[in-house]
């Protein structure tokens, strides 16, 4: 599937059609340290991050919000289950645990940020039993590297992304291995797949509810709407 057919996943409320000239977030959207910041063209955060906000929703996302970095939970205890119990995708890629720096660096990451996006797509819930969910998540992937790639050429040059779900069964599921741990030779996706959130600690229901989004939590039932998140740290 090329990358102009991912632009709508099966079943997801992302947007389709251009979007129209951003405009301005809720004062609240923009952290305090950023509302009078400018980068080293002089254009302000005011302007920049509505436009990141934009560009989310450009790329697939159906809905976005910027955060201060400290309405980023991170807990220690939902990276730990990613060992026990132990999760099918641990250790099998360079984006999962233990292969990623964990919690306490990205809490120091946090501390260096100016601001964070985060974004959702809502999907059909039954599109994750069937065999729709890898290119979900591979549009999830590229959303996320997206804003990252975008934030970057803006002026916030320590961007960071992070998505979900294990790059090697989302980009790499027909390979023999993860290229960057078997062979110590460079990822085969280096600008598009992106860490898991979860390998990081990042409580993502706390973010749908920072964001004011309804999250109805895990559930086996096929029915009804869910969704997959991504987070970009922003960085100058």
């Amino acid at each position: 599937m090329t990358p102009s057919e991912l632009s709508h996943c099966p079943g997801t409320s992302a947007p389709v059609d251009a979007v129209s000239e951003p405009s301005p977030p809720p004062a609240n959207d923009i952290p305090a340290k950023l509302q009078n910041g400018v980068d080293k063209t002089g254009t302000p955060a005011s302007i920049k991050l509505p436009q990141l906000l934009e560009t989310a929703k450009e790329k697939g996302a159906t809905d976005a919000v910027i955060l201060a970095p400290h309405q980023v939970i991170v807990d220690e205890t939902l990276a730990e289950k990613c060992l026990s119990p132990r999760c099918e995708n641990y250790g099998l890629s360079r984006s999962c645990p233990p292969h990623v720096t964990g919690p306490k660096d990205f809490m120091a990451m946090l501390k260096n940020c100016e601001a964070a996006l985060f974004f959702k797509i809502d999907l059909l819930k039954d599109l994750l039993f069937s065999s729709d969910r890898r290119e979900c998540f591979r549009l999830l992937h590229q959303v996320a590297s997206g804003i990252e790639s975008k934030a970057i050429r803006w002026g916030f040059k320590g961007a960071s992304a992070y998505a979900g779900g294990s790059c090697r069964n989302i980009f790499c599921y027909d390979e023999a291995s993860c290229r960057v741990i078997d062979e110590k030779s460079p990822c085969r996706h280096p600008h598009t797949a992106r860490p898991s959130m979860s390998g990081f600690g990042v409580h993502v229901a706390k973010l749908m509810e920072t964001a004011g989004w309804h999250d109805d939590g895990p559930s086996p039932s096929p029915e009804g709407m869910s969704h997959v998140c991504g987070l970009v740290l922003l960085a100058q």
